[in-house]
């Protein structure tokens, strides 16, 4: 069997739609600054996208701002204010706050103060989604977009922060999504493009390919594709769980994203598991990809409760649409195999 790709949350293959829509709009010659016929035909494609990743979002009637990430777009909305987050958020969003906000043993974030606070949708490492509270100041919906029902208009948050290549765009875009009339600092100045909130010529290619991409996914959604995508989870935590019965799953009883699986075997590296398993032909993850290359412990663990040593130990499968039952049983089989070595090692 080729390679298996089972590191989704990581990034996601390029969609087709995208990939056309990108193409088609690299046939474009214009600024979209500018006011001429050309211009206006690159304007009209950013505002086109704009409207279609506003449906897609559900979030009509809201400003959607691009930026060249959901990092970018966490800074838009967070720098320079005083806000409370939990320690299981993602480095972009932890960067801007203080984690003063309690988390229990099974994921679950208590946010006394909305207003105030910032509160994940789903948790990249371990899949764990929250409930929402109303008045949230702002939410992270990357990883949640895309894989659940979501609307922006109903999350209950005044602003939330996506990003294209979650879902099957491009890299290098993303956006932040703001209730109207919500006041944002601009922290790019210049041009005034994005109703002067991020300044910059747009990232034409980028925006058409993001917003393409959200309507194949929000269409995926609504077939039951991550229905699919669950059953496959299932596989994968039944077979390992049968062989390894000290390996602790880690939210197996919470709600989670239907393709995320993370499992901890305590005295087992998860740096160790990433590299065998890339050599024996499947790409999975210890944790965020977003630590420039380097593997590091768990932090949505740490912050759950679990001590160095099992955070230490953690690997993060995810799925995807794409992903086949052969694949991950191969998976599965593969793991054990290399599980039963680290256990004769052990005695």
């Amino acid at each position: 069997m080729s390679r298996a790709y089972l590191d989704w949350n990581a990034t996601t293959p390029l969609r087709a739609e995208a990939k056309v829509a990108m193409i088609d709009a690299m046939e474009l010659v214009g600024n979209p600054s500018s006011v001429h016929a050309e211009g206006r035909a690159a304007k009209g494609l950013i505002e086109r996208a704009r409207k279609d990743l506003a449906a897609a979002l559900g979030a009509d009637g809201a400003d959607i701002i691009f930026t060249s990430s959901a990092t970018e777009a966490a800074a838009l909305a967070l720098a320079g204010r005083n806000l409370s987050c939990a320690g299981i958020e993602h480095d972009a969003v932890r960067s801007w706050c203080t984690e003063g906000l309690a988390i229990d043993r099974q994921g679950a974030v208590n946010v006394p103060t909305p207003a105030q606070s910032t509160l994940q949708l789903a948790n990249s490492e371990t899949g764990i989604i929250q409930a929402l509270p109303e008045r949230l100041f702002m939410t992270d919906a990357t990883q949640a977009f895309g894989k659940i029902p979501f609307a922006f208009n109903w999350c209950g948050a005044d602003m939330a922060i996506v990003s294209a290549h979650k879902l099957g765009g491009p890299k290098g875009i993303g956006a932040l999504i703001v209730k109207r009339g919500t006041e944002i600092e601009a922290r790019i100045k210049g041009g005034g493009q994005e109703m002067g909130r991020r300044s910059g010529t747009e990232n034409v290619i980028g925006v058409a390919g993001f917003a393409a991409a959200a309507l194949a996914a929000q269409r995926d959604l609504e077939t039951g594709v991550w229905s699919r995508v669950e059953k496959l989870r299932k596989i994968l935590e039944n077979t390992i769980a049968e062989s390894a019965n000290k390996t602790i799953f880690v939210g197996k009883d919470a709600n989670r994203l239907p393709n995320t699986s993370c499992f901890v075997t305590p005295g087992w590296k998860g740096e160790t598991q990433v590299m065998v398993m890339d050599l024996a032909g499947f790409a999975v993850s210890a944790g965020s990809a977003c630590s420039s290359g380097k593997v590091k412990t768990s932090a949505a663990l740490a912050a759950m409760g679990f001590d160095r040593d099992h955070a230490g130990c953690a690997l993060r499968v995810s799925l995807g649409p794409l992903t086949s039952e052969d694949e991950v049983r191969a998976f599965a089989q593969a793991w054990l195999r290399e599980h039963d070595k680290f256990r004769a090692r052990g005695r």
